[in-house]
């Protein structure tokens, strides 16, 4: 399959219409918190699943979570089989919320990606006002589901993937076969321009979904999502080359993690708990089970982790994301059974909380629901 050239045309953020009330799919969440302190939630949904049919949503909430406005924003690429998805949000260092997106060509639920697919990007001018979104501006070609970071040397950088051949469906062309895999796309001036770094690609990639933190000796450390669970790579130079790359000493069943630098200085991974081991056999099985979704921490850059705190125990839970508030509470959305129930929920907690969930009996966490499938039923 190659790449549509209508998938590559801007799409601004609208309002949404009665259309964008009528799905049976939805998932793959992100979260931000405006300097006002007014909380943003994005999710992708439309169609019977990940495909063609797919639009990005937007919802806001100026009562820390309890309750929910909208959706306020949609990204639906008109005509046929151009999707919106894999979006996420982001308050960047001059204050402005920010809405990525990626489109691409999809002819059906099993190809839902040409190959080029496109990061997008779109920023509220004021937070406060929901009709104000800048012009979408391309960042790159590829897909990006995890946050910008600031870098040591003050870029922004992306954590942009060009997907592998075959993943998602189709197939990179020619011009893109040098990117393939896990890229570093920076800005040095507040995103008006754009610049690939670098990038580096793993034994069994398959989406990447990376994430990129800058570590106190000034390396940077990668880690993305593959095939057998977690890869990593690390850089000396800024993001330009990658070494060490492999496995990483942390598990996973094979989808999204969240990783972040908390202003304590400590790391904050959140990911699956892996499974009891309870013989060889186990111990060589793939583990695949997206459930028992919890918090941990690190003091030394990621060589070890504490905490183990629960967030949620059960099956059908994915794909956490957030950040921390001006208080120092940690706040991460996830969904839970997207072609079901279709939940999008979001937990609260502190560092604290994380610290001693090992030593004290588990207490259940606050629980609040963005949105839900159900509710439109």
């Amino acid at each position: 399959m190659t790449a549509n050239n209508d998938s590559l045309r801007p799409v601004p953020v609208t309002t949404p219409t009665a259309k964008h009330a009528n799905r049976t799919f939805q998932g793959i969440p992100g979260f931000t918190i405006a300097p006002n302190g007014r909380f943003f939630a994005c999710w992708y949904g439309g169609g019977k699943g990940e495909g063609p049919d797919n639009f990005v949503l937007v919802k806001t909430s100026a009562d820390q979570g309890r309750t929910w406005q909208g959706p306020i924003a949609v990204v639906d690429p008109p005509g046929p089989n151009i999707r919106a998805f894999d979006s996420t949000l982001w308050t960047d260092p001059d204050g402005r919320v920010w809405l990525f997106w990626a489109q691409s060509f999809s002819p059906g639920i099993n190809t839902i990606a040409d190959g080029v697919n496109g990061v997008w990007g779109a920023y509220l001018k004021r937070p406060d006002d929901f009709s104000d979104w800048s012009a979408p501006i391309r960042i790159y070609d590829g897909i990006m589901l995890n946050k910008p970071t600031v870098l040591p040397d003050g870029a922004w950088g992306f954590p942009v993937s060009i997907w592998a051949p075959g993943v998602g469906g189709g197939n990179p062309p020619e011009r893109l076969l040098p990117e393939v895999g896990a890229g570093l796309v920076v800005t040095n001036d507040h995103a008006r321009t754009f610049t690939r770094r670098g990038g580096f690609l793993l034994d069994q990639s398959i989406f990447d979904e990376h994430h990129i933190v800058a570590l106190r000796d000034g390396r940077l450390w990668a880690l993305v999502r593959t095939r057998y669970g977690v890869g990593q790579a690390y850089s000396r130079d800024g993001g330009v080359t990658w070494t060490d790359t492999g496995p990483a000493a942390i598990d996973g069943p094979n989808s999204r993690f969240f990783l972040t630098r908390l202003r304590s200085g400590r790391l904050l991974l959140v990911n699956h708990r892996p499974p009891a081991k309870t013989s060889e056999s186990d111990a060589k099985t793939i583990w695949k089970t997206r459930s028992h979704l919890a918090a941990y921490l690190s003091d030394d850059d990621g060589a070890t982790w504490v905490g183990d705190l629960l967030l949620d125990e059960r099956s059908q839970i994915s794909y956490p994301d957030g950040c921390q508030d001006s208080d120092g509470r940690i706040w991460i959305i996830y969904d839970h059974d997207r072609y079901g129930k279709g939940d999008i929920l979001l937990t609260a907690f502190t560092e604290e909380d994380i610290l001693n969930a090992q030593n004290a009996a588990p207490q259940p966490l606050p629980r609040w629901t963005v949105d839900s499938l159900a509710a439109q039923k």
